[in-house]
């Protein structure tokens, strides 16, 4: 069967999009998703130590979030514009891929000046795609004090469907508790669910939490033009997969314990580096791989995951592991007990 745009489309009503987090993290609620049976249980985030037990191996994507959105004020001008950064490419020549809106404005050789003493200017020197720009950064500075300049003048970069700018509430909501590695410009969203002491209630019944990298990019959410979905490219995303982490993994599943990839983003971590014995394979690179129905998953037999949008990239992904007529019914049935969707939404444990 082939598996075209169209087939992801499902009514979802606006009400049922989270606009802000739920205040404690492991309140949020919980559908439980047998794939077998098809059988679905209704339970809060809590109770996801009830679901594994010794050996089971939960895989967590511990990026880290940085202050992507940045105000600047074009030259001459003085029109207001919203950088928002994507990727370091050069340290030394401060050089980075941004996002320009609105880009009609913004030209080879424009300066940019963000803050209101001027604090950081930044010179246009390419086009790198229709909306994106690489820039280069004038500061007269060490490494450190630059981001430490863009960290101040910097928002965190909740989506901009929530209508607000970020509160300090978001700040720290729009971070997993275990991030670690500075690189993303959005939230692994699964791993939102977590807080401390619920990770301590399942490293007490046994479970170990296996820790890889992917720095999340706005490729994980770019909308989807084509109705082939083969035809769609996912832009590269940087991963680390530690020999430590891979090595609890391919303990548990010699074992036949339960490997739990926490998010899109784990499973397909996992799924840019295995063996031809279905193993994980320590790696530190890039991955553009997209997961789609149907795929054969190599490395995790079980999956939590946050309700997503519309044909979105993410619903899709989930559906190559549930089975897309499954996560129908599912999130037709999230519909109606009234779960959250989309990024401070709820959460989904498929088993």
């Amino acid at each position: 069967m082939k598996y075209k745009l169209s087939m992801f489309n499902f009514n979802l009503p606006e009400v049922r999009i989270a606009k802000k987090p739920i205040a404690e993290r492991e309140n949020a609620k919980l559908m439980i998703l047998h794939k077998e049976t098809g059988k679905i249980e209704h339970k809060k985030v809590a109770d996801l130590k009830d679901f594994f037990t010794e050996g089971d191996v939960v895989v967590t994507n511990n990026t880290k979030v940085f202050p992507a959105r940045l105000h600047a004020n074009k030259e001459k001008t003085g029109a207001m514009i919203e950088v928002f950064l994507l990727r370091e490419l050069n340290q030394e020549n401060r050089l980075w891929d941004v996002l320009v809106d609105p880009a009609r404005k913004i030209r080879i050789g424009n300066k940019l000046f963000f803050g209101e003493n001027e604090e950081l200017i930044a010179e246009v020197i390419d086009n790198t795609t229709s909306r994106g720009r690489t820039l280069r950064f004038l500061f007269d500075g060490t490494h450190e004090e630059f981001k430490e300049t863009i960290t101040a003048l910097g928002e965190t970069p909740i989506p901009k469907h929530l209508g607000r700018k970020a509160t300090e509430n978001d700040t720290k909501r729009f971070q997993t508790i275990y991030a670690k590695h500075e690189g993303a410009v959005s939230a692994p969203t699964a791993g939102l669910h977590f807080s401390r002491i619920l990770m301590k209630r399942m490293e007490l019944n046994g479970v170990e939490f296996a820790e890889t990298t992917l720095h999340v990019g706005l490729g994980t959410f770019n909308e989807i033009m084509v109705e082939d979905l083969s035809k769609h490219k996912m832009e590269s995303e940087e991963i680390i997969i530690p020999e430590e982490a891979a090595k609890q993994i391919n303990i548990g599943k010699s074992t036949n314990k339960r490997i739990c990839a926490v998010g899109t983003t784990v499973m397909r971590t996992l799924e840019s580096s295995v063996s031809t014995k279905n193993e994980v394979i320590p790696f530190e690179g890039w991955t553009n791989i997209f997961l789609f129905p149907p795929h054969n998953f190599k490395i995790a037999n079980c999956m939590l995951t946050n309700f997503h949008l519309p044909k979105s990239a993410l619903m899709m992904q989930v559906a190559a592991f549930s089975g897309l007529d499954l996560l129908k019914t599912a999130y037709k049935e999230a519909i109606k007990k009234k779960y959250n969707f989309h990024t401070f939404g709820d959460a989904m444990l498929i088993i």
